[in-house]
């Protein structure tokens, strides 16, 4: 039998307090601006983010990590400039494609981006050719400071071995689970999401998952 509404938000939120005591707060998303959280969400698309750093300080050592730089470098360029990140070519692209929507837009004024509505705006982002849903959840999140629940291949993975949904589900179908029965809490999407990351890459792997040190291998959703 499956949990309640009510079963099931306690829990997510017991999921949350025992991986936040294992793991501690992530101070996730890093980043000086919110230009710069932007261009790591498009930039950390298919690669570590340890790669996206590379390329995040490639950028500001050439001092073109504002709009405007952004804006007027060749593409060309930008790609070198971004190579450690991988799919520089695709990624630069990606970068113009958003920089082309602000520009137009909000006339390349991210702070007015981002007081726009949170659901207008996501539905903007997604119009941006290369932006999908992650990456325009985690610019509504990071850098926007909305309520937007990101997922990602690490959500999928530990909640439906938890039974929470299908292995074949839908991004806004796992998005769901979330949004639905979790407070709108900015703060606790962002740290929820980092601890999800940060289990799916020391614990719960793809393949040989170490589930007997999981901190939540006893909860399921049945």
């Amino acid at each position: 039998m499956k949990k309640t509404k009510r079963g099931k938000a306690k829990a997510l939120l017991k999921i949350y307090k025992l991986l936040y005591e294992r793991f501690g707060p992530r101070h996730w998303w890093p980043g000086d601006t919110r230009l710069e959280i932007i261009i790591g969400a498009i930039l950390t698309q298919n690669t570590a983010w340890a790669n996206v750093e590379k390329a995040i300080a490639n950028l500001k050592n050439a001092r073109l990590l504002k709009v405007k730089g952004l804006s007027r470098v060749p593409k060309k360029r930008l790609a070198g400039l971004i190579r450690p990140a991988g799919y520089y070519n695709i990624k630069s692209q990606r970068i113009k494609n958003f920089l082309g929507f602000l520009n137009t837009a909000y006339g390349g004024d991210i702070k007015r981006m981002l007081s726009t509505e949170t659901r207008r705006l996501r539905t903007e982002l997604l119009e941006v050719k290369g932006i999908g849903p992650e990456t325009a959840d985690s610019i509504l999140l990071y850098a926007g400071e909305k309520p937007a629940f990101v997922v990602d291949a690490y959500t999928k993975r530990i909640f439906s071995r938890h039974g929470f949904i299908q292995g074949d589900a839908s991004y806004e179908a796992v998005q769901a689970i979330f949004l639905s029965n979790l407070p709108k809490d900015v703060r606790l999407f962002n740290e929820f999401h980092a601890l999800i990351v940060e289990l799916g890459k020391e614990l719960c792997k793809s393949k040989k998952p170490l589930c007997n040190k999981c901190p939540i291998r006893r909860i399921r959703n049945a």
